[in-house]
């Protein structure tokens, strides 16, 4: 097993320790201010998304430090060094209880309270991470003063289940609508709802090294087919269009639909914001514990929408803090949902300040421009100190 001392692209004085949070044996990277303060700095809390963990922040919580402030990356529920009751695996047939949604935000409130603070500057989600941080601030606005979500449009809680009414979004038909098509498809989600995916990704004929390369790398804007833009409809159709990594071939596996897009030896070599000793922490890490803590909350739970009926409860509430938007330029993930940023921008947020993309960078935005996406956190941050 590596350890955190001869992770690469660590910055001096980031720290690793674990914390009893509920359940878990959550594993932090934290970065304090080097400057000596009266007062306890303000607390940003960075959360990871699939398939990522604390490390995916290694660029950003230095320069966050530096500004003064007290930085916190959790390994989530199911990733990385945090264990669940002592144990590293999760499997398929484990209870998908611990992995709903407010239950994933009681661990980072947990985690706010254990850290000693009552208060969080701002909570800054990537990926499925956005979704937590905004039901972070969706729920407890008293204590996360500011949200950035990254990524991933927050479309709001899901609406109230009236009478017979039949759910905004039918899952089985969307099913059905993609394998229908010429050639037929179907939707990531689904297929990293299976039992098989697990084994597929941990486990792929040429390596978990370089599956975990290609998916990288097809994901970022060093792979010139990410020419994101708006889907004019909720139809499979339409959507369509989004690349393999999203709408995948109906008989492949992920691995499978994401092979012919690699890399080639000579872009491995000059890839600067994730190089082959980086990458090596990340197919370490995921070779120990496999995928399934991340399919199980990013995926398993969205494709059962009885496992996040408790949000409804949330039904046609705003998050009403400060929040901005960041993402690449060349993210499919800011589009991939049809009407998403309307909603997020129209409906779910009620003061969204920023909406930020930055060109060069494509789904791993805090990796690939690591500066630049530490210009506009320092920027959203001190409009709200």
């Amino acid at each position: 097993m590596s350890t955190i001392s001869n992770w690469p692209g660590l910055p001096k004085g980031i720290q690793s320790r674990t914390q009893s949070i509920n359940d878990l044996e959550m594993h932090i990277l934290e970065a304090f201010p080097s400057i000596a303060r009266t007062s306890k700095p303000p607390l940003v809390i960075l959360l990871h998304g699939f398939p990522e963990m604390s490390y995916s922040w290694r660029k950003i919580m230095g320069p966050l430090s530096q500004a003064g402030y007290h930085v916190v990356a959790p390994d989530q529920r199911g990733y990385g060094r945090t264990k669940i009751s002592g144990e590293s695996i999760v499997k398929y047939e484990d209870d998908l209880t611990p992995f709903r949604m407010t239950n994933l935000v009681k661990d980072i409130v947990t985690l706010v309270y254990t850290l000693g603070y009552e208060s969080v500057a701002a909570v800054v989600g990537h990926d499925f991470g956005s979704p937590v941080a905004a039901y972070c601030a969706l729920i407890r606005p008293d204590l996360f003063k500011s949200v950035v979500l990254m990524s991933a449009p927050f479309t709001g809680p899901p609406k109230l289940s009236l009478g017979n009414a039949r759910p905004s979004l039918d899952f089985k038909k969307v099913v059905e609508d993609f394998a229908a098509l010429t050639p037929p498809r179907k939707h990531y989600w689904f297929y990293c709802s299976t039992p098989e995916a697990n084994a597929h990704m941990t486990k792929p004929p040429g390596g978990l090294h370089a599956f975990l390369r290609e998916y990288y790398h097809m994901k970022s804007a060093d792979w010139k087919g990410n020419a994101p833009h708006p889907l004019s409809a909720l139809d499979a159709g339409v959507m369509a269009e989004l690349p393999h990594y999203y709408v995948m071939p109906l008989d492949a596996t992920m691995p499978e639909a994401v092979h012919p897009f690699g890399p080639s030896a000579e872009e491995i070599q000059g890839n600067v914001w994730l190089t082959e000793e980086e990458l090596n922490v990340y197919t370490a890490e995921y070779a120990r514990t496999g995928f399934q803590g991340g399919l199980n909350s990013c995926y398993r739970i969205a494709t059962s929408p009885a496992w996040s009926s408790d949000l409804e409860l949330f039904s046609g509430k705003q998050i009403e803090v400060p929040a901005m938007f960041l993402a690449g330029t060349q993210d499919w993930g800011t589009y991939q949902l049809p009407g998403g940023v309307e909603a997020m921008r129209g409906r779910a947020c009620k003061n969204m300040e920023d909406f930020v993309l930055i060109d060069g960078a494509g789904h791993w935005v805090q990796q690939e421009q690591s500066d630049k996406v530490v210009e506009h956190l320092l920027k959203f941050l001190g409009k709200h100190q």
